[in-house]
């Protein structure tokens, strides 16, 4: 039996008694494993120190690096991720509706967990707590398999969290790693059908592709993040520099991070020339169409190709437009209905774009940084939906719910 099959059946066997714990019960789990993280911190880096330095010798680039690095910092704020999904209401056993029938039936439709969750993501760590987090106050046992680059500090993680599960009611099997860093693992997850109820892919394009292609479990599909800033003309320059500042620079190796600047022309007339000097001097690289280039002489050509990357690095494009209408076919073209914002001050504009966009999340007069979990309350999040089945924009507890019927009689037969 591989790795996968054991840890999945595991997980299956453990995910019925974990879905009839309390709230009370999964919460206490939920701050032992926060406190269990702090206590270990020291721990958790030096094997964070491991793949970072492997990532270092293979090459990888700097972005990268910083998705995968660990702190203190950023280990105490995984533990408050999992202290506030602890704040955060139970979904399971809301009753969603209910209803009586002419023949007496009284029908109940109340939350429920999904069951077992395998999730497949790339290089960030923390997606470890986050997941873990969501999935156990959800009732849900779930299945983790990362990338290679973080092998060390997911499986020290792990462990951290299995060792403070063991105080706790929640069954330990219900947290399972898979170790095996060969795509073949993936590729076997995918077709768990009768073990794993649902799969989640985190990660890049590719990852996210073969898991929606591949899988015959069923898929939420968490989609990669081409984000855009459209400025308009009426925008306030200020607000217009530090929203397109941010929405860049301030992690640029994160999904909702902008990959391409719209600027319509009569603001960039006047103000893209000292935008694009303040992005040089945060080392962002430029790529722009022909009117980029005319205006800011330093800005390096766009292929067409550009348009449809997702760098998760210091490059942006820029695209100068005509006005509203030619920067909505820009978006409709190139975007991946994740994140899009709008900076202006006409309101009309505003309304057309909030209702004309086709995104799980769309700006006015805000970066597309916030479509985070965390920033929306959340607590943590499992991914940021891009599908419109099931869930949308960032998933946080009830979208790892699914429904049932109760339904009372008093001996009803159907006729």
């Amino acid at each position: 039996m591989s790795e996968v099959v054991q840890k999945a059946k595991l997980a299956k066997q453990a995910a019925p008694k974990l879905g009839l714990l309390s709230t009370e019960q999964k919460n206490n789990a939920l701050l032992r494993m926060a406190d269990a993280l702090v206590a270990e911190a020291e721990s958790i880096i030096a094997a964070n120190a491991e793949d970072l330095q492997r990532g270092r010798e293979s090459g990888i680039s700097t972005s990268l690096l910083d998705r995968l690095a660990l702190n203190r910092q950023r280990i105490e704020a995984m533990a408050d991720g999992l202290r506030q999904v602890v704040a955060l209401p139970d979904p399971i056993g809301d009753t969603l509706e209910a209803f009586d029938r002419p023949n007496g039936l009284q029908i109940r439709k109340v939350r429920v967990p999904l069951g077992v969750i395998g999730i497949i993501y790339e290089a960030r760590p923390n997606v470890t707590v986050d997941a873990v987090g969501l999935c156990l106050k959800t009732g849900n046992a779930v299945v983790l398999r990362g990338g290679s680059s973080a092998l060390h500090s997911n499986k020290r993680i792990v462990e951290v969290l299995h060792d403070s599960l063991k105080s706790t009611d929640v069954p330990a099997d219900a947290l399972q790693l898979i170790m095996d860093p060969n795509r073949a693992s993936v590729d076997e997850m995918l077709k768990l059908n009768g073990l794993l109820d649902v799969l989640i892919p985190r990660g890049g394009a590719s990852l996210i592709q073969n898991v929606v292609k591949n899988a015959t479990v069923p898929v939420i599909e968490t989609g990669a993040g081409i984000c855009h800033t459209y400025i308009d003309a009426s925008a306030q320059p200020d607000m217009a520099l530090k929203i397109a500042i941010n929405a860049k620079v301030q992690r640029p190796s994160v999904c909702n991070s902008m990959e391409t600047l719209l600027v319509h022309r009569d603001f960039a007339e006047r103000h893209l020339a000292s935008i694009a000097e303040q992005f040089v001097q945060q080392m962002v690289e430029l790529r722009g169409d022909a009117e980029a280039q005319r205006l800011v002489p330093t800005v390096k050509a766009a292929t067409e190709s550009d348009w449809d990357t997702e760098y998760n690095d210091y490059i942006l494009n820029v695209r100068v437009v005509e006005g509203l209408d030619e920067a909505l076919a820009h978006i409709r073209r190139h975007g991946t209905m994740h994140s899009e914002c709008i900076v202006t001050e006409n309101e009309a504009n505003a309304a057309r774009f909030l209702q004309e966009v086709d995104a799980a999340a769309v700006y006015h007069n805000a970066s597309t940084r916030f479509t985070d979990g965390f920033e929306f309350g959340f607590g943590a999040e499992i991914g940021i939906s891009t599908q419109k089945l099931h869930a949308r924009g960032p998933m946080g507890l009830p979208a790892l719910t699914s429904s049932k019927y109760c339904i009372v009689g008093e001996g009803q037969i159907r006729g």
